[in-house]
């Protein structure tokens, strides 16, 4: 929402305020034109678009950040290898369960309205500084900036919950699943690859639970991280 304050002495005449109209309705006209481009129609949260712009920016400013002294990269990367990956940032891919059930069963409108509402529980249920985003289908991805692992595992279950608990007109209850995974290194394909992994992991293991990528990969549950250099091809 914009707002301008334009203050004077002395009404404005005609003339001017036709101007100042016209200019102010110019300006509402980009602002269209800006959030079609960049929102979901239904939703109106960021599209896929505005994920990879912006996504691949914070990348970008996060790997080109000047480190203080080698020593504290090392203490830091000693860190990052056995508490939170050193993340600052966490991004997560949600997935509404069995959301195919519920076209099926009540329509496409009753559909859309699941879709608004869970992404009025993820506006309510993350910080402005963080983002959200609807990939298309029942698909929505999290931008999230908390200190620790275990602040986003907190952020995030509570976000599920909050939709367990949530009874939606004519539906009922609905669950959602997430796979998370931190940012702290690697390409941006290859992060959303890791936190889709960890969501199919979810959905495939009982559904409406939250899995963090590295704890699967620790366990055992997905297979270890490939990097390029290892990539064999045949």
């Amino acid at each position: 929402t914009s707002c301008l304050e334009i203050t004077q002495s002395r009404p404005f005449s005609a003339q001017k305020l036709g101007v100042i109209t016209g200019i102010f309705h110019v300006y509402q006209n980009y602002q269209s034109l800006l959030d079609y481009s960049e929102r979901d129609a239904l939703t109106g949260l960021f599209n896929r678009k505005t994920f990879d712009e912006q996504f691949a920016r914070q990348l970008d400013n996060a790997q080109s950040m000047p480190t203080r002294t080698e020593s504290m990269d090392h203490e830091r990367d000693h860190r990052a290898s056995t508490s939170d990956s050193g993340a600052r940032h966490w991004l997560g891919v949600v997935d509404i369960d069995h959301f195919k059930q519920v076209n099926d069963r009540f329509g496409h409108l009753y559909g859309d309205e699941v879709l608004i509402l869970v992404a009025n529980i993820l506006r309510s249920s993350f910080r402005a500084q963080d983002r959200i985003f609807r990939f298309g289908g029942e698909e929505f991805v999290v931008l999230l900036r908390a200190t620790t692992l275990e602040n986003a595992r907190l952020v995030f279950n509570r976000f599920r919950t909050t939709v367990e608990n949530h009874v939606f007109p004519q539906v009922g209850r609905i669950t959602v699943s997430l796979g998370f995974v931190g940012t702290g290194t690697g390409a941006p394909v290859e992060i959303l690859g890791q936190a889709d992994q960890a969501l199919y992991y979810a959905k495939e293991n009982g559904r409406n639970r939250v899995c963090y990528y590295d704890d699967l990969i620790a366990s055992g549950a997905l297979a270890a991280k490939v990097s390029n250099e290892d990539v064999e091809l045949f």
